[in-house]
């Protein structure tokens, strides 16, 4: 079984990467790469046209060691998207971030949610209970609102917009969507039906509440004396490894809380000391970047193995059409209504739109997270996945769709690549360390 691993993992790595390589030559996002190789090497695709490959590749003892270095992968991620979250850069646009954040979350959540109550019939189709619960209206809303921070800011930087408003607007709104998002999820998780305690969920939420007091408050301070507080700084390779065990026993506690690993692995990166004036530390990104870069694929073909290609009936297609008409819509209505009543003009504010509307990692790990606490189907996590893979899909042609309306509307979209910042607004710099991050989409 040991052997049976290691040549799993062997063509999960090469496969998965291989298919990355191929979608940024495409230009498309590694993420649309590696999660199609992730669905090709499941049940649905493999498996059906080579089930006896399948099983001598992929037996079911295998499952347990997959799904911990998928967990492991995950949790580094996100452990490092939580370190690079800074609010600060929102300077004198702050008002137009917070303004496209809040709509482009709003909208998409209440269109998700009402959609789900209103086609309970269909949706039971796709093995849904005909009686919704709150947790999974508010995670259908959810579904809809989420956008990808790493993928926005690799189709940010591909596109020459890192120096622009719009550009810094997109990326910052998608912060603070980011932090509201995963507070709403972290809700639903608690309400779910799940494997956690045995516990009402007031008393998971209390306990949920007094874990990220004591993180915020106690574990920075504790941290900083001891990872910079020495008057000889300690190796950086120790540092990454109690960091990466802080952030592992972060998830373990959530987890335990009845909440799932991600809120942990978040929670520890943000809590993680920066540097002195608040800089990143270049040692700490880089090999966490490189760590999870790895990894991921293995999280990416475990979530494939719950794709259900064979149960997309017609009501299963005909929904997908909906749902991303309606993900692709919403958001980009609502971020380029918002950012044009904040002041921007017509052609910045369609960009803000469009790049809000990125999906990616995020959305996977969000739905991976609703279908282990039982507030999603297997048919409904298959149109949802593919949902996220068509709306990553579509970001870089309708920025290209944007463009070409300025040119026949008689404008030129070169000012948006030469228009002045104020102080406070520039973007993350971009780094060679944050290469990976934004190649994991």
């Amino acid at each position: 079984m040991v052997m049976h691993f290691v040549g799993a993992s062997a063509l999960i790595l090469v496969a998965a990467h291989g298919a990355g390589w191929l979608a940024r030559r495409l230009k498309q996002p590694y993420i649309v790469g590696q999660l199609t190789a992730g669905i090709a090497l499941g049940p649905s695709l493999l498996g059906s046209a080579a089930p006896g490959a399948y099983e001598t590749l992929f037996p079911a003892g295998i499952s347990p060691a997959l799904t911990g270095f998928a967990q492991f992968s995950l949790v580094v991620f996100l452990f490092a998207v939580g370190y690079e979250l800074d609010l600060k850069v929102l300077g004198d646009r702050a008002s137009t971030a917070v303004s496209v954040a809040l709509a482009a979350f709003v909208v998409p959540m209440a269109v998700g949610s009402g959609c789900a109550l209103l086609f309970r019939d269909q949706l039971a189709d796709l093995g849904m209970p005909r009686d919704l619960t709150p947790g999974m209206v508010v995670f259908a809303g959810v579904a809809l609102s989420i956008t990808a921070v790493p993928v926005l800011t690799a189709i940010v930087r591909e596109n020459g917009l890192s120096r622009t408003v719009p550009g810094v607007v997109a990326v910052s709104a998608a912060g603070l969507l980011d932090v509201i998002g995963w507070t709403v999820l972290a809700g639903t998780m608690l309400n779910g039906d799940h494997s956690g305690p045995a516990l009402d969920w007031p008393w998971r939420a209390l306990l949920a509440a007094g874990f990220t007091a004591l993180m915020l408050v106690g574990a920075r301070p504790l941290l900083r004396r001891l990872l910079w507080g020495t008057r000889a700084r300690m190796e950086s390779s120790l540092r990454l490894a109690l960091l990466i065990g802080f952030a592992l026993g972060s998830a373990w506690v959530t987890h335990s809380l009845g909440l799932h690993v991600i809120f942990g692995a978040l929670l520890a990166g943000v809590v993680a000391p920066r540097e002195e004036g608040g800089t990143l530390d270049p040692d700490l990104l880089r090999p966490l970047h490189d760590v999870s870069s790895l990894l991921l694929p293995f999280f990416f073909v475990v979530s494939g193995q719950s794709v259900a290609l064979n149960s997309m009936n017609a009501t299963g297609w005909v929904t997908l059409l909906v749902v991303t008409v309606l993900a692709v819509t919403t958001k980009i209505g609502s971020g380029t209504a918002a950012a044009r009543l904040s002041g921007l003009d017509r052609d910045d504010a369609r960009t803000v739109g469009v790049l809000v509307s990125a999906r990616g990692l995020t959305e996977l790990i969000a739905l991976n997270a609703g279908l282990q606490a039982g507030l999603l189907s297997e048919p409904l996590y298959t149109v949802l996945v593919f949902m996220a893979l068509a709306t990553t899909l579509l970001t870089q042609p309708l920025l290209l769709l944007v463009d070409r309306l300025a040119a026949h509307e008689g404008r030129t979209t070169e000012r948006r690549q030469l228009a002045p910042l104020t102080s406070g607004l520039q973007p993350p710099p971009d780094e060679p360390t944050k290469a990976p991050a934004a190649d994991l989409g």
